[in-house]
């Protein structure tokens, strides 16, 4: 007779000496290594780190797209209009003088819209080819972390290039301008290092939002209905106290149209840490940009799981 293999031989129960079946063996329980905070930490960490490697190695990329716009704006308005003697500004006294304090009110706006747009092509414009053609989003979310802790990762490596994009845009906005132009700044800190953060966040919130909004073929659509819009009406090119007189029937109109539009508060935050121009109170500004980060980041997380589980 052939031995039994050891498989059988595993497999076989062993009987007491009395003949009865023995107990089965206890389970063996096996316990976690870490906490799931930790792994999901460490996976945040990664997918932060990796958006991070791939911007260090097309840094170059980076500051072209972020500068070009900001340069082409403080150049045309500071430097070639004075130069050929076309004010713009709308000040009062000398050309120069209003001029400058077109300049004055210009840079914050630039360095605003700055954080806006990089927050919107970090985020919006990454997730439409992620989703789209390359689906490079199947393996972000592999990843061992919830799938919402993917899109944290997105919000935030944006949110790091929306900062870098502030820092680069604020000295070329301060020093490009025709002579006799000066831009009055006057830097408090505590503003900027808080405000540009708070912004960036909310900026690339409102990113995720349009990238798990619109269809990556529709992504022409989201610049023409959403971005111009947001552009022209985010205070850029003037304060939010001087819309006062744009009035219909005692109605100040476009200076309550423009509070839904989240650059007014971006702007005017940095006209308030920049310069000692006239603007929105701060004790409106911080509570209503944390109110559109929440709001634009509950949203696109939604949206964001509804795409990825689809």
């Amino acid at each position: 007779m052939s031995a039994p293999d050891a498989t059988t031989a595993a497999s076989a129960p062993v009987k007491s000496s009395d003949g009865r079946r023995p107990t089965a063996p206890a389970a063996i329980v096996l316990t976690p290594t870490r906490s799931t905070f930790d792994a999901s930490r460490t996976a945040l960490g990664a997918l932060i780190l990796r958006d991070l490697t791939v911007l260090r190695k097309n840094i170059p990329e980076f500051v072209a797209r972020v500068l070009i716009q900001p340069f082409l704006l403080v150049f045309v308005f500071l430097y070639v209009f004075p130069t050929i003697g076309q004010g713009i500004g709308g000040g009062h006294g000398s050309n120069a003088t209003a001029e400058s304090d077109f300049a004055t009110v210009l840079v914050p706006g630039v360095v605003a819209i700055s954080i806006m747009f990089q927050g919107i092509q970090a985020v919006a414009l990454q997730m439409s080819t992620e989703f789209g053609y390359t689906r490079e989003i199947e393996d972000r979310v592999q990843a061992p972390c919830p799938i919402w802790l993917v899109a944290i990762a997105k919000v935030l490596s944006g949110a790091v290039q929306g900062m870098l994009a502030a820092v680069i845009v604020f000295p070329i906005a301060a020093v490009i301008h025709a002579p006799g132009v000066h831009a009055h700044l006057s830097v408090h800190w505590w503003i900027v290092l808080t405000l540009i953060p708070l912004s960036s966040v909310a900026m690339t919130s409102l990113g995720l939002l349009l990238g798990t909004t619109f269809e990556p073929r529709n992504i022409g659509l989201m610049f023409g209905f959403v971005v111009l819009p947001l552009t022209f009406l985010g205070g850029t090119y003037y304060q939010w106290t001087k819309l006062a007189p744009v009035e219909v029937a005692g109605i100040h109109w476009l200076q309550i149209l423009v509070l839904l539009n989240p650059l007014i508060y971006v702007a005017e935050g940095m006209r308030a840490g920049l310069t000692e121009a006239s603007h929105m109170p701060l004790y409106v500004v911080y509570p209503v940009l944390v109110a559109f980060c929440a709001f634009f980041l509950g949203l696109g997380l939604r949206n964001f799981r509804r795409r990825v589980l689809v």
